[in-house]
């Protein structure tokens, strides 16, 4: 079947994560001159703050200041269509709790009632986007797995909600192609032992077991960012509140969040089909 590679619309919860999952991707789309659609969730008012000289921040404030950092990571990525699903601080971020030593996470035991998992608000968050989905009439959907990648509440509603919207948009799933991001277990795994042979960081290097990743034969498609790692490193510095990034010149670069790991900026960048047409990320890559 035929697809049609473009428009691309990503949903995504907070600021960062368009770019740490695929910001690649993205410039590699605005590149060509597909018309690229991020649609975020929420402002990530409760994201754990690195800079000393911004730990002050916290709550709306804090979500303001990753408003201009979330603009900013787009002009690096040449992202001209971002949107706040509802608008602008109509859902907050729901918080999380750490599972183990890694990157894992779970919902929080109280979540406040705007808050964007908060019970009761996913209907308007699906009306919402479906507004949004009807406008731009994508022919590729990038969000996450049912997991939500790592599970974060507002991950896994963002995933939640958008299957629900596109369902709504796509009963038949004959148009519209859903992906997931996905780091692949393998792939980590020797970028994380390139690091560790490396040395000299300023962060430790964890296990693979500490990241979320999938088996790599789950991956249906890879993109290769080749110059738009260049744009990736740009955005990511750009979310200077939630993550540090060094990058000496060796292979590959490495960034942090919040919890000190270490984890390599790959060349490539993985997904996995969750709905509709088949190949139809492979069409919008290969228009690139």
């Amino acid at each position: 079947m035929l697809v049609s590679p473009g428009p691309l619309l990503l949903v995504h919860a907070h600021p960062d994560d368009e770019t740490i999952t695929c910001g690649g991707l993205m410039a590699l789309a605005t590149a060509a001159g597909v018309p690229v659609t991020l649609v975020t969730g929420n402002r990530g008012e409760q994201g754990e703050v690195i800079p000393p000289g911004l730990q002050h921040l916290s709550g709306d404030a804090l979500g303001r200041y990753r408003e201009g950092e979330l603009a900013r990571a787009c002009d690096a990525l040449g992202v001209t269509d971002q949107r706040w699903l509802g608008g602008a601080g109509t859902w907050h971020d729901s918080g999380m709790v750490r599972v183990g030593e890694g990157i894992h996470a779970a919902a929080p035991v109280t979540i406040s009632p705007d808050a964007f998992a908060a019970p009761g608000t996913a209907d308007a968050q699906v009306e919402a986007l479906v507004a949004v989905l009807r406008e731009v009439s994508p022919g590729v959907v990038v969000t996450y797995d049912r997991d939500g990648g790592y599970g974060h509440p507002d991950h896994v509603r963002a995933h939640e909600v958008t299957m629900a919207a596109v369902t709504a948009v796509d009963p038949d799933a004959a148009t519209i192609t859903v992906v997931a991001t996905a780091a692949p277990r393998d792939e980590v795994a020797a970028g994380l032992e390139a690091l560790r042979r490396r040395g000299g960081l300023p962060w430790p290097v964890p296990p693979v077991e500490d990241l979320p990743t999938v088996p790599d034969a789950t991956i249906t498609t890879r993109v290769e960012l080749a110059g738009a790692r260049v744009a990736k490193l740009a955005a990511l510095r750009a979310h200077a509140t939630q993550i540090e990034v060094h990058d000496d010149g060796h292979e590959p670069p490495v960034f942090a969040l919040s919890n000190g790991l270490a984890q390599p900026v790959l060349g490539v960048e993985s997904f996995v089909h969750l709905r509709g047409p088949e190949g139809g990320l492979d069409a919008l890559v290969g228009s690139t």
